[in-house]
């Protein structure tokens, strides 16, 4: 069985930041924030706000918004984007309790694509593909 790296060796990569191209990043870095067990949005520190104002930006109007994880960190980034029926990549969410989950998404502002026996194909509110899972099986 193959065992999994608990650090990081020089030469050897390792996933950083996933970043997803969206059309509002602070509002859908705060629905990704509510979703993820663990992840916050980046503080903005005094320096980084007067930098933004001097775009004529708030942290609102941020074309690009970090959530940090424990291991990873979430980019969206502002970019204009072209419609499409499907995302080629989505987040698989686990939890013991998915169907609560769903509910719980739904109110953030999440859709239901479609539901299956053990997982539901989801939307977030930007119509960006991911799936809750069952975290039992």
């Amino acid at each position: 069985m193959h065992e999994p790296h608990t650090r990081w060796e020089p030469g050897m990569a390792r996933l950083k930041q996933v970043v997803v191209d969206c059309e509002t990043p602070s509002a859908l870095a705060r629905f990704w924030a509510e979703a993820l067990d663990d992840f916050d949005i980046r503080p903005y520190d005094d320096e980084e706000v007067a930098r933004l104002a001097s775009l004529g930006l708030t942290p609102e109007t941020d074309p690009v918004v970090i959530l940090d994880g424990p291991h990873l960190e979430v980019c969206f980034q502002k970019v204009e984007l072209e419609p499409r029926s499907k995302t080629p990549v989505h987040f698989d969410i686990a939890s013991a309790d998915w169907r609560a989950e769903i509910d719980r998404l739904t109110a953030l502002g999440a859709t239901v694509k479609e539901r299956f026996e053990a997982h539901a194909w989801m939307r977030d509110p930007e119509g960006n593909d991911f799936c809750i899972v069952d975290g039992t099986r």
